[in-house]
């Protein structure tokens, strides 16, 4: 899902990047308020998790990647502003040492799996799923808020891809950017990520989502937003 430098337009991958900027500068103010000092080794953990997960990648034709975030699990856990910043780091450190994710494509891939991925899964989660439910229902509530959220993003990713002919072309019509249309980006990312990936981030989400809802509930923000959570 990663997307390298050469297959966005400046008219796609600036926007991005001004809209991903603002909104992290936003995210910082919130994260500020909402989680506490003692917390702060977890916002650590989550980018690591975050990190090494979408390392383990899978080539999909066309120039990108398929493969899990973990955005939709650091979302229930510490909240979606959170999640942000965590994932962010993650993506921005790939991009910059390891050169996964390209340069110009930064505020385009931390739009896409740190902005509105996380948000996604969080109020996927927050309708249908309340801390008074069973557990079982967390756990199918948490999963399908992972699978839904990463195909959904997935879908993004590959609208980004696919508008680049119509918006960027030479004057004989020749693609600048990414050659692909929407007729081919779309269904490239969405087979992967709705087979495979999708499920792989579901299953993760599922089963930390309800070890902490079953051994650490204090610190689970979809439960308690709106004050600085605490581990007691």
């Amino acid at each position: 899902m990663h997307i390298p430098d050469g297959y966005l337009s400046p008219q796609t991958y600036i926007p991005l990047a001004v809209v991903f900027v603002a909104f992290a500068a936003v995210a910082t103010k919130k994260v500020k308020k909402e989680v506490s000092a003692r917390n702060i080794p977890y916002i650590g953990m989550a980018a690591a998790f975050s990190f090494i997960i979408m390392m383990f990648n899978i080539p999909i034709p066309g120039g990108t990647t398929g493969h899990a975030v973990g955005s939709a699990m650091v979302a229930i856990i510490l909240g979606p502003w959170t999640a942000s910043i965590a994932v962010s780091v993650a993506l921005i450190i790939q991009a910059l040492i390891f050169g996964d994710g390209g340069i110009t494509a930064i505020g385009a891939n931390c739009f896409n799996m740190a902005v509105f991925m996380p948000f996604t899964a969080y109020y996927i989660f927050t309708i249908f799923c309340k801390q008074h439910h069973p557990i079982k229902k967390i756990f199918i509530v948490a999963f399908i808020s992972g699978y839904i959220s990463l195909v959904l993003t997935a879908v993004l990713t590959a609208v980004e891809f696919g508008i680049q002919p119509y918006i960027a072309s030479s004057p004989d019509g020749k693609a600048l950017y990414c050659p692909y249309d929407l007729s081919i980006a779309i269904p490239a990312m969405l087979i992967e990520h709705l087979l495979l990936f999708g499920v792989l981030e579901g299953i993760i989400t599922a089963f930390i989502v309800r070890y902490f809802v079953k051994n650490e509930p204090s610190i689970v923000y979809a439960f308690h937003k709106g004050g600085k959570n605490e581990i007691d």
